[in-house]
């Protein structure tokens, strides 16, 4: 009677068991997921605080005033510029020095006059609102004109728009008009404007 019960027994605790160990050997083993790469980071915007240099490729336009009137002429120029700027968050300062080379031939109805306009330098306040990778901007100062009847220092105000392409790189148009007044002799004045591409690296 104790064998049988004992046998008994085993087999109620086998059936117990035996679910488990075939359920155990079915189970499929999950592969790992391969986790998804980080998406490739894209520029937006930066602070505009720091030095910068770069290049620029314009047109100048002259007309002349006073005892220059009639006469005019407007030719290529290339230059460079150096600056620093300042961002406050929504709006940034800075201060820039630029250098155009010009061989613009001044002439009236009859033609050519035998002057020209050879360069001109400038030293410059600016003042924007940062967009985040663009800033617009205002800017004004002093110009100096070099010319083949004299020079003078005259005053200047314009607009322009910068372009972060990159942290470092920046791409901007720039719109300036100036002022000159007696230019190698009194009442020898001129009025002036420049458009120019510019690119620039931010150090």
């Amino acid at each position: 009677m104790k064998n049988i019960l004992s046998v008994a027994a085993l087999a109620a605790a086998t059936l117990a068991t035996a679910p488990a160990v075939a359920g155990s050997l079915e189970e499929p083993v999950a592969a790992p997921v391969p986790a998804a790469p980080p998406p490739a980071p894209v520029y937006s915007g930066g602070d505009w605080t720091g030095f910068y240099a770069g290049a620029q490729l314009g047109n100048l336009d002259v007309d002349g005033q006073g005892g220059l009137a009639g006469v005019g002429g407007d030719d290529t120029t290339y230059g460079v510029h150096a600056g620093y700027n300042y961002d406050f968050g929504s709006w940034v300062l800075g201060g820039e020095l630029d250098y155009d080379d010009a061989s613009v031939d001044l002439e009236n109805a009859g033609g050519p006059i035998g002057a020209s306009v050879d360069s001109v330098w400038r030293a410059k306040l600016r003042g924007g609102y940062d967009f985040g990778n663009t800033l617009l901007y205002a800017t004004a100062g002093l110009a100096d004109v070099d010319t083949s009847i004299g020079s003078d220092t005259g005053d200047f105000y314009g607009i322009g728009l910068s372009y972060k392409a990159t942290q470092q790189i920046i791409i901007s148009g720039e719109y300036l008009k100036h002022s000159f007044s007696d230019i190698g002799a009194p009442g020898t004045d001129a009025d002036a404007d420049t458009f120019t591409i510019r690119a620039s690296w931010q150090f």
